[in-house]
């Protein structure tokens, strides 16, 4: 048998290597960012330190996006990084 993907709204940003503080708005501070960072200025640098990759805590466990990828928001409200590419061929904005 053959199935079809349910049309499901989802919400996503680019991880642009510039908009860090919006992504880490938009998929939340892992429970313990305090314990490893002391301020948004030292996660800053950390990141940037590890070639811009944004890490992704999803339910399978943490993931990188790197600068282009998306971050897409699941239905449970969980986030993945997702490709360029196959954001673009899955994926098309909505009014």
């Amino acid at each position: 048998m053959k199935y079809r993907k349910k049309p499901v709204v989802i919400e996503a940003i680019r991880w642009d290597g510039e908009n860090l503080a919006e992504v880490l708005s938009f998929t939340g501070k892992s429970p313990r960012f305090e314990e490893w960072f002391s301020s948004f200025d030292e996660y800053a640098a950390h990141v940037s330190s590890d070639d811009n990759k944004f890490k992704v805590f999803t339910p399978e466990g943490a993931m990188e996006a790197n600068v282009g990828d998306w971050i897409i928001r699941g239905v449970r409200g969980e986030h993945y990084p997702c490709k360029p590419d196959i954001f673009a061929a899955t994926y098309e904005a909505v009014e």
